[in-house]
């Protein structure tokens, strides 16, 4: 059995968040509170329309991934699908990253967050510095840099992204591993390292974990086509 795909109306609870039943008996579309709704996600999905790209991502329940907008596959059924703020979300929803859109590839978007600075500046220190990748760096850390408290950081957060800051940090280093994985020829161990894990043994979990696969397999996967 696998959680419920959650998606983007209203932000769910997430104690209210049901438990997902197999098959498609789960389709049912749904949307988290952003500043677009589902009617305009799902237009911007269907024309893979590139403003968008960044601002959400689709969550397909007959296949368990998530894409960008701009995915290239042919477009799952409106029913079948659900949108989410970041990809932190989307994976902690369950679903695994598409490898055809490459959804670590998607540029940063700060529309949907409007006037909220605070997740913004929290989102480029963590995606683009690592902020908390460093060793003993903490949510506490990153909330007194940014000038609020821990508990405000992390509620806004969970308002804002629907995952906690350090689950968005997870997510933060495994898109740059995969980057890493399909841009250079670096060994694992190095990949690992530049990527933020503290360890080959870390990084290896937490990727499986994400893509359901090794990343020495990602890579074997990919050089043909690159060639």
């Amino acid at each position: 059995m696998h959680s419920e795909k959650r998606g983007c109306g209203r932000w769910p609870e997430p104690d209210s968040i049901p438990k997902r039943t197999a098959g498609r008996e789960a389709a049912a579309s749904m949307i988290v509170r952003m500043s677009i709704d589902f009617a305009e996600c799902d237009r911007a999905r269907l024309a893979r329309d590139r403003t968008y790209d960044g601002r959400f991502y689709t969550g397909v329940h007959t296949t368990g991934i998530y894409c960008r907008p701009v995915c290239p596959v042919r477009p799952a059924r409106s029913a079948n699908v659900s949108f989410f703020p970041s990809a932190a979300a989307a994976e902690l929803a369950g679903f695994r990253p598409c490898l055809r859109c490459r959804p670590e590839t998607a540029p940063f978007s700060s529309a949907w967050i409007g006037s909220r600075a605070t997740v913004e500046r929290a989102l480029r220190l963590i995606a683009e510095e690592g902020i908390l990748d460093q060793e003993g760096a903490t949510v506490e850390s990153l909330a007194q840099r940014l000038g609020v408290g821990s508990r405000q950081l992390t509620r806004l957060f969970a308002r804002h992204l629907q995952a906690s800051p350090a689950k968005v940090a997870r997510t933060a280093r495994v898109q740059r591993a995969k980057r890493l994985l399909d841009e250079t020829s670096l060994p694992m161990t190095e990949i690992a390292m530049q990527a933020g894990f503290g360890s080959l043994r870390r990084f290896n979990s937490v990727f499986a974990g994400i893509y359901g696969r090794p990343p020495t397999e990602i890579r074997r996967k990919r050089r043909p086509s690159q060639a």
